[in-house]
């Protein structure tokens, strides 16, 4: 889809601090992250609604938010990740995966702009 945010990361048109990826999927930091590794995962092919989503894809995407989500608590050493699908802000079907170490930080109000040079750091620590 030519005007989606998220289609144009995939191509490579906008930057993105990647983390992961693999044949079908992406997996980046948040600009607007609500904790410290806040990660976006997508089908790298255009969707628009999670449960729009036939069934293979649909649970493509939860193994591959699995696994990014297992790399994350490595990284952060938290008890929890997170994870919410809303899918308002991009009209390209996301899983918002949030390192936790308490309850009420899964919430969009605490989201705030990040530093950039600060994102590519953490993108390379958790790639590692």
């Amino acid at each position: 889809m030519s005007d989606c945010l998220f289609c144009k990361i995939v191509v490579g048109e906008i930057p993105c601090h990647k983390v992961w990826e693999d044949a079908s999927h992406l997996a980046f930091l948040d600009i607007n992250p609500i904790r410290e590794g806040h990660t976006l995962v997508i089908p790298k092919s255009h969707a628009s609604y999670l449960f729009d989503l036939g069934d293979a894809d649909f649970q493509s995407l939860l193994a591959a938010s699995k696994t990014v989500a297992a790399r994350l608590k490595d990284v952060f050493q938290v008890p929890r990740i997170g994870m919410a699908i809303e899918g308002f802000a991009v009209d390209h079907v996301h899983v918002h995966l949030v390192p936790l170490t308490g309850v009420g930080q899964l919430d969009s109000k605490l989201a705030k702009p990040a530093d950039h040079a600060d994102l590519a750091k953490l993108a390379e620590r958790i790639r590692q």
